[in-house]
């Protein structure tokens, strides 16, 4: 991480001792464990903007016709 930037964040005092707790647990750094967790994060919005992209051209539906059909169909 030679080209780290220095950020401050502040956690809740149970979540920071949790982090701590968990950091010292498992032979990893706090910043490592935040490093991932934002990773994660944020390729979870890469997927849903993908998805997103990929159903663009569906045609739209009504929440209020998926809903009666639903119940058409007896699904609720």
């Amino acid at each position: 991480m030679s080209d780290a930037r220095r950020v401050t964040v502040y956690f809740e005092p149970n979540v920071h001792r949790a982090l701590k707790l968990k950091a010292a647990s498992s032979d990893r750094s706090v910043s490592e464990m935040v490093n991932d967790a934002v990773r994660a994060a944020l390729a979870d919005d890469a997927e849903d903007l993908e998805a997103f992209e990929k159903r663009a051209n569906e045609p739209e539906r009504a929440f209020e016709d998926f809903v009666r059909s639903m119940r058409r169909s007896g699904k609720i």
